[in-house]
């Protein structure tokens, strides 16, 4: 073990929620020399990370009884309020001087208040939210956007080195949230544009893929137009990031921007449309399967 190893196995870090995106993002903290605890309530989840050392703790309370610092990713702001705050919940483990990094993509306004209900506690809280989808856990090279102190940031750096590959300071606690949903605004809008001209074409009789190349081939192009239309094109619907999950953001993105005062049309449209999916019974698929809107 290097000289770094040997310093990050110091840091004992709790996991909270090893999904799909927790998994391959705790089990990187691992391969990085933490000491990792973690808990899910899938208890199956926790089991793939013990032959990478870690250990599975009965709630978050014990999590934060074992850890210096604990990570959530969880699907939701009431999910995180609960692990945080409810009974056996993480409060009731905290060590003095301990750290609550939340890495779910939750409602800024909720990152703010729970971050004040820490801080009465004398623990630090930083909101990371990611950017990468499963693909980036895996291989460690998400987008992370923290807010929160700035000192406590840089503290904090070597684990989130062991995850991602951009990682932004983006100001006080909540901005990382902010920053993330900001994210989500490009992203969903760049995702109907990519879907809307791939209707177009095939309703005018152009030949899609010399249509997309073209396309692809200038200012015209997405991470969206270059992943997602493949896969529809293949009628591969399987969720990296699933409709649902891609609702839940926009929800809270247009919560948001109804604070700041609305007038954010594409916020509005996006929205809007994710919500027909959501009624129709596409929660389940991928992004792309937003073109299933408008499925014959």
């Amino acid at each position: 073990m290097n000289e770094e190893s040997k310093q990050q196995s110091k840091t004992k870090l709790g996991f909270i929620g090893v999904g799909v995106m927790g998994g391959p993002m705790a089990a990187n903290l691992l391969r990085a020399g933490f000491e990792l605890s973690v808990f899910d309530q899938a208890r199956s989840q926790c089991e793939k990370l013990v032959p990478l050392g870690a250990s599975i703790a009965d709630s978050p309370r014990q999590v934060a009884s074992a850890s210096d610092v604990v990570i959530t990713m969880l699907p939701d702001t009431p999910i995180v309020e609960q692990a945080l705050f409810a009974e056996n919940g993480v409060v009731e483990g905290l060590k003095p001087d301990a750290m609550v990094i939340d890495m779910s993509t939750i409602s800024p306004l909720g990152t703010v208040e729970f971050g004040k209900r820490l801080a009465a506690l004398g623990c630090e809280m930083l909101d990371a939210p990611v950017s990468g989808g499963p693909a980036g856990a895996i291989g460690g090279t998400l987008g992370i956007m923290v807010g929160g102190s700035r000192e406590v940031f840089d503290r904090c750096m070597p684990i989130f080195q062991a995850m991602g590959k951009t990682i932004t300071y983006t100001g006080p606690l909540g901005n990382g949230q902010k920053t993330k949903l900001v994210n989500q605004l490009v992203g969903a809008t760049n995702l109907l544009g990519a879907v809307e001209g791939l209707r177009l074409a095939r309703r005018a009789g152009l030949d899609v893929p010399t249509t997309l190349k073209a396309v692809g081939s200038g200012v015209a192009n997405s991470w969206m137009l270059a992943n997602l239309i493949p896969m529809i094109l293949k009628e591969d619907f399987a969720p990296g990031f699933s409709i649902r999950l891609q609702h839940k953001d926009l929800k809270l993105l247009n919560e948001w921007t109804d604070s700041l005062g609305g007038d954010f049309p594409a916020a509005e449209m996006v929205f809007s449309l994710f919500s027909k999916a959501m009624e129709m019974g596409l929660q389940g698929q991928g992004n792309q399967g937003l073109i299933n809107i408008w499925k014959p």
